[in-house]
């Protein structure tokens, strides 16, 4: 399998709001940027969609170390909530619904593909793709902003 680097990240402003996300992905050391919004949206929707991009970007099942800043959808899948949501029909252990089922859908189909490893950075700390993919994000969310 291709060994494969995945870096992502989402912005909004307002939550809900305008937002953004950011991806880049490293193969060979070879970078590609990714980067999309949405006019009304959450965070957390961009922290999301910046993950499925960058899976969903692959052409074959490939090897991926994804890192993010978002707690969310790192613990989501490390500790296994996403998969314990969708086995209880999208509802949560608190027994309410869990947000953004048709999303998390997306990244358990592609994490049945690719072989994942998450990784977990502190935001807005230096870390040199995570800065890059926090400037994508913004950028698409100031554009989705002027277009409301």
């Amino acid at each position: 399998m291709k060994e494969v680097e995945i870096y992502s990240d989402g912005a909004c402003k307002g939550n809900p709001g305008p937002g953004g996300w950011g991806t880049v992905i490293v193969y060979k050391g070879i970078e590609k940027e990714l980067s999309g919004g949405e006019s009304y949206t959450t965070n957390n929707r961009m922290e999301l969609s910046g993950a499925i991009a960058g899976l969903e970007a692959l052409k074959e099942p490939c090897k991926v170390t994804l890192t993010s800043d978002s707690k969310y959808l790192v613990d989501a899948v490390t500790k296994g909530w996403a998969i314990g949501w969708r086995e209880k029909n999208w509802i949560k252990s608190d027994k309410k619904p869990a947000l953004n089922p048709e999303l998390w859908e997306r990244l358990l189909n592609l994490l049945e593909i690719h072989d994942v490893t998450f990784i977990w950075v502190k935001g807005h700390a230096g870390h040199p793709y995570n800065e890059r993919c926090d400037r994508l994000a913004v950028e698409q969310s100031e554009r989705y902003a002027t277009k409301s």
